[in-house]
């Protein structure tokens, strides 16, 4: 067994300077030496700011603040922490289950490509949000102050070209929508790099399950929501990868779950426990439970914690957004591997 941290970060400020404290955060840290080992060395750099000034401009300046705080120049920046044209990662395996009132979700991949940062961010020029960090700008997951929250599931590498990544699919939908009708137009406006599901829903008892290739954007309704790592549609079923067995058995699983009306604070616990079917220890496999997000649409709460450990974050995201600091600094962990 190892121990296992996640640092909580918060920002009120310019988006250059969330991008500027956050590279203070991580700096000489092992997950930037990860990312340089990952990325290109050169991507498109024009072509991915083109992109990102139609859909999301204020993720630019948080790359000229990372890229000041790290002394690195901009172009090597965005090719480092953009999330636009990264090779091919390993399959990352996710679990959500969304009602009308809450969304729940954990997160299952190897602690080795994990950032270890939880973000709680006001920028100036977009909307607020509370997330897991990946690659630094983009978010594994996460919730904004309209209520909308989101969160990112693997599918295959089917049609994988250059594109923008889902984890960065993720913040442009937290940092400019305010609905999932608005989530659901901007997910079918951005070139997809991948085929991956995004479990969605907001305060209005809106949800959904976005299925995205490269080549289609397909949205799934229903009373309650199951999200797991394969699409269900007809449209996209044929992008699936082969082997598909475990993710179909853990949506079976989570299906059962909605039909039981469980509250919030079950559904998490549920969730985090290690004993729990949605709950994974293959960490060597790229398949270990890293950390469990949930959110009651209702009362604005957050509950978060990461794996195996004692510690849970429970706050009211409108109390933060009115000024209310959270005190915890850092969650600690646990990876006891199979």
């Amino acid at each position: 067994m190892s121990d296992f941290y996640v640092n909580v970060l918060q920002i009120r400020d310019t988006s250059f300077q969330i991008g500027v404290l956050t590279g203070r955060r991580v700096r000489n840290t092992s997950i930037v030496k990860t990312w340089k080992a990952l990325t290109k060395p050169i991507i498109d750099h024009d072509n991915m700011k083109s992109i990102y000034e139609t859909l999301a401009p204020h993720l630019l300046e948080e790359l000229d603040g990372l890229a000041y705080e790290l002394e690195i120049s901009p172009k090597k920046a965005t090719a480092l922490f953009s999330g636009y044209d990264v090779p091919k990662p390993k399959a990352i395996g996710c679990s959500a289950l969304i009602t009308r009132n809450h969304y729940v979700r954990n997160y299952d991949f190897s602690p080795e490509v994990y950032d270890g940062l939880l973000s709680l961010v006001q920028p100036k020029e977009a909307l607020a949000s509370v997330g897991y960090n990946l690659q630094i700008l983009g978010r594994h997951d996460g919730v904004n102050q309209e209520g909308l929250v989101m969160g990112l599931h693997f599918v295959s590498h089917e049609d994988y070209r250059k594109g923008v990544s889902p984890w960065i699919t993720t913040r442009m939908v937290l940092d400019t929508c305010s609905s999932l009708d608005e989530a659901v137009s901007l997910i079918k406006e951005i070139p997809h790099a991948a085929c991956y599901n995004f479990s969605i829903g907001d305060r209005e008892g809106n949800i959904a399950i976005v299925e995205a290739s490269p080549e289609q954007v397909v949205v799934r309704n229903d009373e309650a929501l199951s999200c797991v790592n394969h699409f269900q549609t007809n449209l996209l079923k044929s992008k699936n990868r082969k082997n598909i067995e475990g993710s179909v058995k853990r949506n079976n699983y989570l299906q059962s779950l909605s039909d039981r009306y469980l509250t919030q604070n079950e559904l998490f616990n549920h969730f985090k426990s290690k004993n729990s079917p949605v709950f994974f220890t293959d960490y060597d496999d790229y398949f270990g439970t890293l950390h469990t997000f949930s959110y009651s649409f209702p009362n604005t709460r957050i509950l978060t914690t990461i794996a195996q450990s004692n510690q849970i974050l429970d706050m009211d995201l409108q109390r933060w957004l009115d000024g209310e600091d959270i005190n915890m600094k850092v969650l600690k962990g646990s990876i006891e591997k199979d």
